[in-house]
């Protein structure tokens, strides 16, 4: 066979492959978009120009407070994005009394809109390529500190440059391809960012960690919230009550100028139909070497899925015998199991798909070319350098799940913070009046919970760490003073260190007093022994990021032909695709949802206690007539549905934009048989889950009765 007949063929059988059986991998910069990804989505269905997607479309999408995406829905600043992305601020505002988690929350008029401290929201005002400039300075040969100390200094310049033009704007410079490449990305941030809609937990987290990465789903994972400004300019402001919507200011209004917002859409989608998200993906590491990727089977999510499991169930004893706990957990909880559960498939997925040798393979293939044109890729040099921090690499997971800032513990937080140099107050050129204060924060952490928790965090990192000298010194205090007894020693801690007196002045420089403080010991002993694990670590990191660099700019020259997409780094990304589920063995997914489906799952709620929802809504999900949220094909109200979109972590939230640029849902999740998907896109099986944009409008309208929302997206006359 020819190779010209060879190649037609697979091209054409690619082609006439079932829409459902393939998926469009990429994660694309919009500010550069190549012409034949831009062409790809007109012949997939995207009717727009190219235009309408920089400077278009993405003028509607935020970052949502640096972990989640956003869109604007209203022409006065209406913004939604998920229910666990407004999890926090649901979870803050609410009180035994007043429980906004378990009941929902909807804002009668714009004086009932919620305050939330420390929200945010940026909008990409642009974006443009400087790696030449960092090139020139020297980029290349510097280590990780080294880049750091000089991007820091870079932002700080171009958005002094960028503050010229508006005083809200600020720079950020991100690494491309493996830092191969740098673009420097200007924002504007809002402040005052309202809590306006959210359902209650029982819908707006409809299946929980059963249903969490599974499919099929009924989650209406939404809340809504505003942006407010400065009521005369239009500016972002930080809070004030005389703060307005965006787009109701004095100078927007005479000027007749409405902020750029998605338009929805109630007319719903078929299998087979574009569907494009533009959102804020947070990492991926698809150019990743094997050894990397075994680096991370090992030891990170092995170690991140054990100790998680270990503290949840601590957590989930303590939240269910009290509201009070429940409510000051709640968050912690969903977010620590989140990736409890993802790290529990990734490792499946990688075994299950054969990654580690698929990449070994390919990456024979590299080195066979780098050889060719004279690259200096050396896979047995970066082999070497991940098993020589094998061990540490493990210890540093344990650690940071135990005692990091991943522990979620507020005695282990204090204590790291206050050896970190964190939290420092006083005159930096006088050491001796320097001190730190642990703020009362008492309403977000429980005592017996935090205290149980610790005693089991520290036995068992100990059980867990092979490394001996990985081990903190405080074991030998609980060895020697507490006959191994770690409750008892946990407990002391909480009840006589100083680092739990909130308000009370630390001095910098530890006193006798302070040094005698079991507190403390155990903040030095950990701060001591993350030097000693780090510094196993950090010594390689540099020439691990050097191999890793040549591996990806040496694959990305041998497909020289191909457009190529960078890893996922919290930027805007847009990803295209189309409606449709996939089929796996004898599994058919389907591609939505039903009122009916989540009807059946109620049924179960006696046994599987994360399927239960308040009665009102069997009725609702019961009705005789769904009105215009009535899809036209099943006949009845959907409520999720698939799509073969590249999504990971911080797309949550991301808008499902369909062939004429209109919304039709949110994106919340990924499925579980693709977890994979961070370091390998397997199109036959990777989804998106999203919740279709017309539950989300009906259960607004008819349990919220939030007409005014409604009208204002233009929903309603």
């Amino acid at each position: 066979m020819s190779k010209k007949l060879f190649t037609f063929l697979i091209i054409t059988f690619y082609f006439l492959l079932p829409r459902y059986a393939r998926g469009d991998e990429g994660m694309w910069t919009l500010y550069n978009l190549p012409d034949a990804v831009y062409s790809q989505m007109q012949s997939e269905g995207y009717r727009l120009p190219k235009s309408s997607l920089y400077g278009g479309l993405s003028k509607c999408v935020v970052n949502f407070s640096g972990f989640c995406t956003g869109e604007v829905v209203s022409p006065m600043g209406l913004l939604m994005t998920n229910h666990h992305c407004g999890f926090e601020a649901i979870r803050s505002h609410s009180t035994v009394e007043h429980d906004y988690m378990l009941k929902g929350f909807y804002a009668d008029s714009l004086k009932d809109e919620l305050r939330n401290e420390n929200m945010f929201v940026a909008f990409m005002k642009e974006q443009r390529d400087v790696t030449s400039l960092l090139d020139s300075l020297g980029v290349q040969t510097m280590g990780k500190m080294e880049t750091e100390a000089l991007i820091d200094s870079l932002n700080e310049e171009l958005t002094k440059e960028a503050k010229r033009i508006d005083s809200t704007y600020y720079v950020e410079i991100d690494p491309f391809y493996e830092g191969n490449t740098y673009y420097a990305t200007t924002y504007q941030r809002y402040n005052d960012v309202r809590l306006v809609y959210a359902p209650p937990k029982s819908l707006g987290k409809y299946g929980g960690e059963t249903d969490n990465w599974m499919w099929p789903r009924q989650t209406c994972d939404v809340s809504v919230f505003r942006i407010y400004v400065n009521p005369k300019t239009g500016a972002p402001a930080d809070y004030s009550e005389d703060n307005v919507p965006m787009g109701t200011d004095s100078a927007s209004v005479a000027q007749g100028i409405k902020p750029p917002y998605l338009q929805v859409s109630t007319d719903g989608y078929r299998q087979g139909d574009f569907a494009m998200t533009i959102g804020y993906p947070g990492s991926t590491e698809r150019y990743l070497s094997s050894y990397g990727i075994k680096e991370l089977h090992d030891n990170v999510f092995d170690p991140m899925q054990q100790v998680r499991g270990v503290k949840q169930a601590v957590m989930k004893r303590h939240m269910d015998s009290s509201e009070a706990v429940r409510i000051k957990y709640d968050s912690k909880y969903a977010l620590s199991s989140n990736y409890w559960k993802n790290s529990i498939g990734m490792i499946k997925c990688i075994d299950s798909i054969g990654i580690i040798n698929m990449k070994q393979e390919y990456e024979q293939r590299i080195q066979q070319y780098a050889d060719s044109v004279g690259m200096p890729l050396n896979f047995a040099k970066l082999q070497r350098l991940y098993d020589e921090r094998a061990s540490a690499m493990r210890a540093l997971t344990f650690f940071s799940e135990s005692f990091g800032r991943r522990c979620q513990n507020e005695l282990a937080i204090r204590a790291m913070k206050y050896y970190n140099g964190m939290e420092v107050q006083g005159p930096a050129n006088k050491p001796r009046k320097q001190y730190v204060v642990f703020a009362d924060n008492s309403d977000s952490w429980d005592k017996a919970l935090d205290t149980e928790a610790l005693a089991v965090l520290i036995r068992n990192y100990r059980e867990q760490t092979a490394d001996t000298a990985y081990l903190p010194s405080f074991y030998k205090t609980i060895d020697k003073d507490f006959h191994g007894d770690y409750y008892r020693y946990a407990a002391e801690l909480y009840d006589k260190s100083m680092l739990m007196q909130s308000g009370k002045r630390l001095p910098v420089r530890t006193t006798k007093k302070m040094e005698r403080d079991l507190g403390m010991q155990f903040g030095l002993s950990l701060v001591e022994t993350l030097a000693d694990i780090r510094l196993v670590v950090d010594s390689l990191r540099d020439s691990i990021a050097v191999q890793e660099r040549l591996l990806c700019a040496a694959k990305v020259r041998m497909e020289q032909d191909m457009p190529h997409y960078s890893d996922a780094n919290f930027t805007m990304r847009l990803s295209y695709g189309q409606v449709g589920g996939y089929i796996m063995n004898s599994y058919d997914s389907g591609y939505y949802t039903t009122a009916a489906s989540m009807v059946e799952k109620m049924k179960k709620a006696d046994t599987i206690e994360e399927y239960r929802a308040e009665p009102v809504f069997e009725r609702l999900l019961t009705a005789d007539d769904y009105g215009i949220y009535t899809d036209s094909i099943s006949k009845t109200l959907n409520l999720c549905f698939l799509t073969n979109n590249d999504i990971t972590g911080g797309n949550s939230g991301s808008p499902l934009i369909d062939g004429d640029g209109k919304l039709i849902g949110l994106a919340f999740d990924g499925n579980w048989d693709s977890l994979s998907s961070d370091i390998y896109f397997d199109s036959a099986l990777a989804r998106c889950i999203n919740v279709d944009i017309r539950y989300v409008l009906y259960i607004m309208e008819c349990w919220a009765d939030a007409d005014r929302l409604l009208r204002e997206m233009g929903v309603k006359d």
